[in-house]
């Protein structure tokens, strides 16, 4: 029976036919191919691709954990080494700033030892010299006391007279000669301790002249010399006080060559 005429369709032809039918075939047979299991080799290997996939991204998933293990790790070891340097520089900080304690003290213990010494050394040689002094004293106490009971003897004469008020002189500061007061002596009493002058001026005024050196009252008075006689006939205390006056009048007796 003849297909009805339907307007704008073309009638297929031979060739359109033929390919229909296999494009149907090749339908039927892929979905025969899916559904009954067992199938060919070339089913079984494209039913492998999946699980083949799947081992690929675990193997990636571990290098990328390694790798996050190792990282970590790195990291961990780093802040280990730093920690570990930084435990080092401040144990060496520690021993430097221990050293530097301990020299300051030792400089500070010997600086004690070496103040404590010199004190000790200044205290042995003032206790040396107290010593010294205590001894030099010792000594000098006999020497004194031998010469105070050994007085020196003068003969009792004008020359004995004149080298015992030279003495005097000599410890009080009073300048003079024995030729100056010799030769004074002789000019004004001839050598007599008792010698007095009645007649001049002095005599007149009722203040006469008197001893070896003929001083009068006033005189004898005022130039007195301390640890001698009072007496002005006494010939040591009349020399030393003539020879005080003249010191201070003429400046020495050895400057007197007449009457004073």
């Amino acid at each position: 029976m003849p297909l009805p005429s339907i307007p704008g369709y073309n009638r297929l032809t031979k060739t359109h036919k033929y390919s229909a039918a296999g494009i149907a075939a090749a339908g039927a047979a892929a979905l025969a191919f899916a559904v009954v299991p067992g199938g060919d080799a070339d089913a079984t290997t494209t039913a492998q691709d999946l699980p083949a996939k799947s081992v690929s991204w675990d193997s990636h998933k571990a290098q990328q954990d390694t790798l996050q293990r190792q990282s970590a790790l790195a990291s961990k070891e780093a802040k280990d080494a730093a920690a570990e340097k930084k435990a080092e520089e401040e144990a060496a900080k520690k021993a430097e700033a221990a050293a530097a304690k301990k020299a300051a003290e030792k400089k500070a213990a010997d600086a004690k030892a070496a103040e404590a010494k010199a004190a000790e050394a200044k205290a042995a040689k003032e206790r040396e010299a107290k010593e010294a002094a205590s001894r030099s004293a010792g000594r000098a106490k006999p020497v004194a006391e031998a010469a105070k009971e050994k007085k020196k003897e003068y003969p009792n004469n004008l020359d004995g007279w004149i080298r015992e008020s030279l003495d005097i002189m000599k410890e009080k500061g009073i300048p003079g000669s024995y030729n100056g007061i010799h030769r004074n002596i002789i000019r004004e009493s001839g050598g007599n301790p008792r010698a007095i002058n009645n007649w001049d001026i002095n005599a007149i005024n009722g203040v006469p002249s008197k001893g070896l050196l003929q001083v009068i009252a006033p005189t004898f008075q005022a130039y007195h010399v301390e640890g001698t006689s009072w007496d002005v006939y006494d010939p040591i205390a009349n020399i030393t006080a003539a020879c005080n006056y003249a010191a201070d009048r003429y400046g020495s007796m050895d400057n007197v060559n007449g009457p004073y």
